[in-house]
């Protein structure tokens, strides 16, 4: 399969699966009505930041899928794919802030550790994810916040 095919199937998984997953689980009046700290973000930042977030993602993951001797990146990659993908169900569908939270920490758990791995086979790649893991652990942050506060 040629590299441009595989980068297209990456960006197909990853953005087209966040944007399926956020349109499913769009924040509600449930939502709206959780005491939430200060430093909350208007909800319409949350989309375009994820739009680029999962291009790097992809492109990451395309990276390291493309190299040799990877199995350990891309276990780790798909970890994180799974993890993200999760959290929004838990949290806005079944409401469920705690088992979220946990979900969030093991997500960023996830992030550094693939940005470990691949830092010294892949730079580039590494790189992609530390704007993720900054709005990781913001994430978890608000998600520990609002707990707290509900």
């Amino acid at each position: 399969m040629s590299r441009i095919v595989t980068l297209v199937l990456f960006l197909v998984l990853v953005v087209g699966g966040g944007v399926l997953i956020g349109t499913a689980t769009v924040p509600g009046e449930w939502y709206e009505a959780l005491a939430k700290p200060a430093f909350n973000p208007p909800n319409w930042i949350f989309a375009p930041v994820w739009t680029i977030l999962y291009v790097m993602i992809a492109v990451a993951g395309w990276r390291v899928w493309t190299r040799t001797h990877t199995a350990g990146a891309m276990a780790i990659w798909w970890l994180q794919l799974g993890l993200n993908f999760l959290w929004s169900p838990v949290f806005f569908t079944q409401k469920a802030i705690g088992p979220a939270f946990v979900i969030i920490l093991a997500l960023l758990v996830s992030i550094l550790a693939f940005i470990s791995v691949t830092r010294r086979r892949d730079r580039v790649a590494a790189l992609m994810f530390v704007p993720y893991a900054a709005w990781v652990a913001f994430a978890a942050l608000l998600n520990g916040s609002i707990l707290v506060l509900n």
